[in-house]
């Protein structure tokens, strides 16, 4: 019989933590057991919750907590996102201090999901650049500002040497900048600018309104000529990620903000842990891209959170991996540390580190191009900056972290 095995972690178990999983192990699924007659047990024997392992520890501050793993019959829920967390995590959410941690599905149950449609490679070979870092930059103060601000802010982008350029979440269907016209009047732009470079630039246009025009909006984007689209998944939901990566007729990389995600996520004693929600689940349900604050910037999360994010995106599995993007204040000076902690296979994405530059965005985006190369040859920050006047402006203008061995 096929399970699927939930963790989780209970900030305040009791006095007996053997007795409580045992108690949520049935809650969730046939609801009593020991008043039901033998004849009734033996028919939901197969519908019955299973305590597999009970581990009782202290939190980081000394508090009592408990980890406890349960696992859930398949027969009882149909294969797809929204029926597995209802049964493990539905009322329970709402019973005391307790945190889903990881959920770990058969391999049956996979079968059923998209994953990513590109991951890694995939995004790699788009832009034809396999040995680094890819770096992205993000629109900025674009509320209001009509196409021509946008084409040009595209352009200056394009042209420091930025890899991916994605719209400003919260940047939605306006009058001044529709999204057709975006994606259309951007891939002029870009077109260009490769002509002019011989650099490839993926944008990725913002997919917004209601839930129910999504699919129609998507497979437009795709006949129009769009290279990634942008989803607000947890405003959204998974299940509308995992539809949007099902379909075939929108053979598109799609890239998931983590707007929302916070209010499921940042709480030690409730929701779910970060690498749950922006890495397994977004992975399996089919994000080739998944964002997340990195550990050192504007708004951080503990490394350990971040780190475990990367795993569950890029660990062995049967899906591809997902491009990691840990972002949130990310300046020149941060590139040393985010290619220690991360490798190369993690997508360095700046708004500000970009936009502020002195030099304006392209000198930005030259400015980050140095400082990867600088890594990547074992070449000391310093002397980089020495032949590279857009990384010694950032570097005068952030400063940088140092890296410990």
């Amino acid at each position: 019989m096929s399970e699927l095995l939930a963790t989780y972690i209970l900030a305040d178990p009791g006095c007996d933590a053997e007795k409580r999983a045992e108690q949520i192990a049935i809650g969730l699924t046939v609801g009593s057991w020991t008043d039901l007659p033998l004849l009734k047990q033996e028919q939901l024997k197969k519908h019955k919750g299973r305590v597999v392992k009970v581990e009782e520890t202290e939190s980081a501050l000394g508090e009592k907590q408990a980890t406890v793993t349960i696992a859930y019959p398949e027969a009882n829920f149909t294969n797809d996102i929204p029926a597995v967390l209802t049964t493990v995590f539905g009322k329970l959410s709402l019973d005391g201090k307790i945190k889903l941690a990881d959920l770990e599905f058969s391999q049956s149950f996979k079968q059923s999901l998209p994953g990513p449609k590109f991951g890694v490679y995939g995004i790699r070979k788009k832009i034809g650049e396999f040995e680094r870092p890819l770096l992205m930059s993000i629109f900025k103060g674009v509320i209001g500002r009509d196409m021509e601000d946008l084409k040009e802010q595209l352009r200056q982008q394009a042209l420091g040497g930025v890899d991916l350029i994605k719209d400003d979440e919260i940047l939605f269907e306006t009058g001044s900048a529709p999204f057709e016209k975006r994606i259309t009047e951007g891939r002029k732009v870009l077109e260009a600018a490769f002509e002019e470079t011989g650099r490839k630039t993926l944008y990725a246009v913002n997919l917004t309104g209601r839930t129910m025009e999504l699919k129609s909006k998507a497979r437009k984007a795709a006949e129009l000529g769009a290279d990634v689209l942008l989803l607000n998944v947890f405003a959204y939901g998974l299940d509308v990620l995992q539809s949007l990566a099902e379909d075939d007729d929108i053979p598109l990389p799609i890239m998931a903000h983590p707007a929302v995600s916070g209010a499921l996520t940042s709480s030690p004693h409730y929701g779910f842990s970060h690498s749950l929600l922006l890495g397994k689940l977004n992975r399996y349900a089919g994000a080739d891209f998944s964002l997340f604050p990195s550990p050192y910037g504007s708004v951080a999360l503990p490394k350990r959170d971040a780190l475990a994010i990367y795993d569950e995106c890029t660990k062995e599995d049967v899906f591809k991996p997902t491009f990691v993007v840990p972002s949130a204040g990310i300046h020149p000076g941060m590139v040393p540390l985010l290619m220690k902690d991360f490798g190369i296979d993690h997508i360095i994405n700046a708004g500000g580190g970009i936009h502020g530059h002195p030099n304006g965005a392209a000198g930005g985006g030259r400015a980050f191009r140095a400082v990867i190369d600088a890594v990547l040859e074992a070449e000391p920050v310093e002397e980089k900056a020495k032949r590279s006047p857009d990384l010694k402006l950032a570097l005068e203008k952030w400063g940088r972290i140092e890296v410990s061995v």
